[in-house]
């Protein structure tokens, strides 16, 4: 009984997005809420579900295999009439079951839906692994990257209506950044990194090899810088913010990652390398931020815990050469991290013990740095699969398939940049929806920002190139909304960009 229980979770909980598209916390209230009396109709309390068709069907099923089989199609079919969305066949519904089943075993059989209750959600709504609570994030809603129709909004290749409401603009009008809204120059060393917080239009933060990370508000304007976090002893070489965007996480060459409280520019926790090495890129866990991966110059991956400063048991990986990226898939189970050696190599991330096991290698060009790593679940409406973004040396960007669940990779698409040796990263556009066509941005040793669209056959796929820095332009990220995008440079210098107004007419 408990497996069709789980199979008619996998199937409701893939519409709850169009259930309620506004109550991002829906589906964590409806699986709670499910397994709640589910539990109470095992004690015999039938009187209280009269209200839900489902579960009474539940119990009239439950002797018969076939009437199972036909339940779970003929719920199928009512769900895609009603909210119009196109799900896999029966077997990819099997294999997200037995993927909901297996995120959830070793905390007994019979618990397996009243554990999620009762020990994976708090009364806040807030998600919990041994213990540790976080803001949920969108990745925590998905259950296996590979049945997308399991995530919020679903891509359809019937993409015409969304274009509509776009405006029926072009792609190349779509990401018309011209003119600069702001320029911040106040590190004095390279900016190793730029990013906007989550679902935040208005602050920003950079980190420099000066040994600061500095936090900016953008808008209104005038921008001005709210604060600079001082503390490591060396450059800061990369950083990440909380899914509540009340911490940072900087890791740098002095051989420590700092944890940042927000609210008063202060430093929390400071947890040293176990190797006592350099240490090139961090991340928080996506799904529990009180678990962060680290990667140093001895190329080794570390899983460490934020709250102990210890290492986790089994929380450890090895790469070829020194770590120089590393990127999560959205639901954190697969993690890849990138080498000097031009080698990506991929993990899978045990979320309740933080231990790594070894994935996938994949050769990007024997002795050339693989700087930056992005994974978008897809990358427009048109294209559903989930893609890596990658820069590495040798004068392209490229694009790669997750072909296989533990992170295998697969060549798709190069573009022309200059790439020598510079650490540069690159972004995909946040905003797909509504729009014509799909856009990456990257960063270039020429100085230029770059737009390329992703599904343009054609010669020509820059669409946009954006001048002004005076240096190497190693990192850009957009705010949420696409209003602005900020690029920096070895200079120092941190330009962002505004979109140009389209004149009416």
């Amino acid at each position: 009984m408990a497996a069709v229980w789980q199979q008619v979770l996998a199937l409701d909980a893939r519409y709850n997005t169009y259930r309620a598209p506004n109550s991002p916390q829906c589906r964590t209230l409806y699986i709670r809420r499910r397994s709640q009396l589910l539990r109470e109709t095992a004690k015999g309390g039938v009187g209280k579900l009269t209200w839900n068709y489902s579960l009474l069907s539940l119990l009239a099923i439950r002797s018969d295999p076939q009437v199972r089989k036909q339940y779970l199609k003929l719920r199928n079919q009512l769900l895609i009439e009603k909210y119009g969305a196109t799900l896999s066949d029966q077997r990819s519904l099997n294999q997200s079951s037995s993927v909901w089943s297996r995120n959830n075993s070793g905390r007994g059989s019979k618990g397996n839906l009243e554990s999620l209750d009762d020990s994976y959600v708090d009364s806040r709504g807030h998600l919990d692994v041994r213990g540790h609570r976080r803001n949920l994030s969108r990745g925590s809603y998905k259950l296996d990257p590979f049945h997308l129709e399991s995530y919020g909004v679903m891509p359809t290749r019937n993409a015409e209506a969304s274009r509509a409401m776009a405006g029926g603009k072009s792609i190349g009008e779509n990401y018309a950044f011209a003119g600069m809204h702001h320029i911040f120059d106040q590190h004095r060393q390279a900016v190793t990194s730029v990013q906007f917080a989550n679902e935040d239009k208005s602050r920003m933060a950079c980190s420099s090899l000066d040994g600061t990370v500095s936090i900016c508000q953008v808008l209104p304007s005038p921008a001005t810088v709210v604060c600079t976090l001082k503390g490591h002893e060396r450059g800061v070489t990369d950083f990440c913010w909380s899914q509540s965007n009340d911490q940072i996480l900087s890791s740098s060459l002095d051989g420590t990652v700092r944890l940042w409280a927000i609210s008063s520019a202060s430093c929390v926790r400071t947890v040293q390398d176990p190797d006592k090495s350099p240490i090139r890129a961090c991340r928080f866990q996506p799904l529990n931020n009180n678990m962060i991966v680290t990667g140093n110059n001895k190329g080794h991956v570390n899983v460490l815990n934020v709250s102990t400063g210890k290492a986790a048991k089994g929380g450890f990986g090895r790469l070829s050469g020194q770590v120089l990226c590393m990127e999560f898939d959205d639901n954190g189970g697969v993690l890849w991290a990138g080498d000097d050696k031009g080698t990506i190599f991929s993990f899978l991330f045990d979320l309740a013990t933080g231990k790594l096991s070894k994935g996938k290698r994949i050769v990007v060009r024997e002795g050339c740095p693989v700087t930056s790593i992005c994974y978008r679940a897809w990358v427009s409406r048109e294209a559903r699969d989930p893609t890596v973004l990658v820069n590495c040396a040798i004068d392209s960007l490229c694009i790669y398939k997750v072909v296989t669940t533990d992170g295998g990779l697969r060549a798709k698409k190069t573009y022309p940049i200059k790439h020598k040796s510079a650490l540069i990263r690159s972004t995909f556009c946040p905003l797909m929806s509504f729009r014509e066509g799909a856009c990456v941005v990257t960063g270039s040793e020429d100085m230029s920002v770059y737009f390329y669209d992703v599904e343009r056959t054609s010669s020509k796929p820059c669409v946009n190139k954006l001048q002004g820095h005076s240096g190497p332009v190693l990192a850009v990220s957009f705010n949420y909304d696409e209003s602005l995008l900020a690029s920096c440079d070895s200079e120092g210098l941190v330009i962002v960009w505004k979109r140009e107004q389209q004149k009416a007419r």
